[in-house]
């Protein structure tokens, strides 16, 4: 053992700094005079003579600059992902060279051009760690006042006294959403009696939804007590949040993408609203004020026809549900 200690000790010099050829030579000698395996042979002559394999650089095909310009793209993108960036890359350097914005060398401009997707994720992976996770945006006002309002879900309301109201937005824009004004009905549905109260209003505002809180509120029979939304900005602000603390009514709202936590008031957008109104587009202040004519001539007829509950078999006459009974507007 020692002496083939020494053997490798005298070796390793020249398998150090031999070409490819002459370490072939030197190995085979090696193995024939110490029986080693030759892979064997090989790790102990590398490891003696310093040429252990070492962790090599590789020749990077997208150097600091490529980096640094698609830095720029992503901020000027909103910080998207590197597939979406991938997407947006010809059409943003394009757009900020002529706005002389980014000023590219021919070669940075042509391997943005054609780096792929995963390889942006790999370049901006330092970026996105400086920024702590956090969006460009910054959180609002909206963010703030979203989570000051307590959630209520639909297993939640048990036996709520007449005045706590379910509220909805429903869009008469005629389809698909498109650019421009128009009107808007606020609907408001009684949890404990299914009253509903629907107001027009001419654009979406929250102003004038306080406005519809204030028309409903005097039309009631009963005191209103509290209001239920959606997450929608129209009712998560500033404006509504005070309005609701200053008269003492209860502001809760539902959870994201869970439309069943307003199954009140969505059956009685398609069951009244869309029933009266149908789907076209109304804009302007006629139209406006011609559907508030339709839904002051008709709130008595929704009131005592359309308020039956949700229970099969059961109607509302006011407070007092009666069982088993069918026919004057009952579920069916």
């Amino acid at each position: 053992m020692t002496t083939r200690k020494e053997l490798v000790a005298a070796l390793h010099l020249r398998y150090g700094s031999a070409t490819f050829g002459e370490r072939g030579r030197i190995l085979d000698e090696f193995v024939a005079l110490t029986g080693y395996h030759r892979k064997h042979a090989i790790r102990l002559l590398r490891k003696e003579s310093g040429a252990d394999k070492a962790t090599r650089e590789r020749s990077r095909l997208y150097d600091e600059a490529v980096r640094q310009a698609l830095t720029v793209l992503w901020e000027a993108a909103d910080r998207v992902c590197g597939k979406r960036l991938k997407a947006l890359v010809p059409k943003l350097v394009d757009a900020m060279e002529r706005h002389g914005h980014l000023d590219l060398d021919p070669v940075v401009k042509a391997k943005l051009l054609q780096v792929s997707a995963a390889t942006i994720d790999r370049l901006l992976a330092n970026a996105r760690a400086h920024i702590d996770g956090q969006r460009k945006r910054r959180t609002g006002v909206g963010s703030a006042i979203r989570r000051s309002v307590p959630v209520r879900t639909f297993a939640e309301w048990r036996d709520p006294p007449p005045g706590f109201f379910e509220i909805d937005m429903v869009e008469h824009c005629g389809g698909s959403k498109t650019d421009g004004e128009f009107v808007h009905t606020l609907t408001l549905t009684d949890i404990a009696s299914g009253w509903t109260e629907c107001v027009a209003m001419r654009v979406r505002n929250q102003m004038l939804v306080i406005e519809g809180f204030e028309k409903a509120a005097a039309d009631l029979p009963f005191a209103m007590l509290g209001v239920d939304s959606d997450n929608d900005s129209a009712f998560m602000n500033q404006s509504v949040f005070d309005y609701c603390k200053g008269r003492g009514l209860v502001q809760t709202r539902s959870r994201a993408y869970k439309k069943n936590d307003q199954a009140w008031v969505e059956q009685k957008n398609g069951a009244v609203v869309r029933r009266l109104v149908g789907y076209g587009r109304l804009s302007g202040v006629d139209a406006r004020n011609a559907l508030a004519q339709l839904y002051a001539s008709s709130r008595l007829y929704i009131t005592v026809n359309k308020t039956a509950s949700s229970i099969p078999g059961v109607i509302h006459c006011w407070r007092r549900p009666i069982q088993g009974k069918r026919g004057c507007g009952a579920s069916p």
